[in-house]
């Protein structure tokens, strides 16, 4: 079977699970609703996150998203019938990853854009700042996605993935990033969010931090298309 028709496949998976809809509409709510209410009290040493910090938030909707919808093929022996399907186990997952990414870059980029729309004013942002933003938010919260999609191919668990990011993404990264400025500049999620910041302070620019998340969810990728071909479905 070619590449396309199993990526029509994997979206139709996608869009027939109200979980994973949910997920993505929470993507959306979540980020431009707390991003609103930042922004009207916006921090001028950091106008931009002022405006953007509801990704922070929205970003635990896009993990959700990516870690159900590749964890739901390990339950009741889905994957199996995924597979007699589709017996190239790299093709498969490379359109998972696919049907994963684009509809959370999809509804990403209008959650940017309506976060701007409601932020720019109060935060007083130029339009190359805010376009910035948007550009930022919209591929971080993908790569986010993407990010926990691999994770959940290698544990082959929801609740695992969730389990491990979840507290990493709202607890431990920012211990570390206290602990260790250094060292901390290159987790995933704070180099990510670089581009949602006015100014950066550390050893990489907005689209160097995006680079380092995007390393960091290839890795993730390229562990669980490993698991994927090498363990017995």
């Amino acid at each position: 079977m070619s590449f396309v028709p199993v990526l029509h496949a994997e979206w139709i998976k996608i869009r027939t699970l109200r979980s994973l809809l949910g997920a993505l509409a929470a993507v959306f709510a979540v980020t431009v609703t707390f991003s609103a209410v930042t922004a009207a009290q916006a921090d001028r040493s950091d106008p931009l996150f002022s405006v953007f910090f509801g990704v922070s938030l929205g970003q635990v909707a896009a993990v959700v998203f990516g870690a159900l919808a590749v964890s739901g093929e390990y339950r009741g022996g889905a994957l199996r019938l995924t597979l007699a399907s589709v017996p190239d186990r790299t093709r498969w997952f490379a359109a998972k990853s696919v049907a994963v990414a684009l509809p959370v870059l999809a509804v990403a980029l209008p959650t940017g854009l309506v976060t701007l729309a409601v932020g720019r004013g109060p935060a007083g942002l130029t339009w190359a700042e805010g376009l910035r933003g948007v550009a930022g938010c919209a591929l971080y919260l993908t790569l986010m996605a993407l990010l926990a999609a691999g994770l959940a191919a290698v544990l082959r668990s929801g609740v695992g993935t969730l389990g491990l990011l979840i507290p990493f993404l709202l607890t431990v990264s920012f211990v570390v990033g206290d602990l260790d400025s250094g060292a901390a500049d290159y987790l995933p999620d704070r180099a990510g969010q670089l581009a949602l910041h006015s100014a950066s302070e550390g050893p990489l620019g907005p689209w160097a931090g995006l680079a380092v998340s995007a390393l960091w969810a290839a890795a993730a990728l390229g562990a669980g298309a490993w698991c994927v071909r090498r363990r017995d479905a």
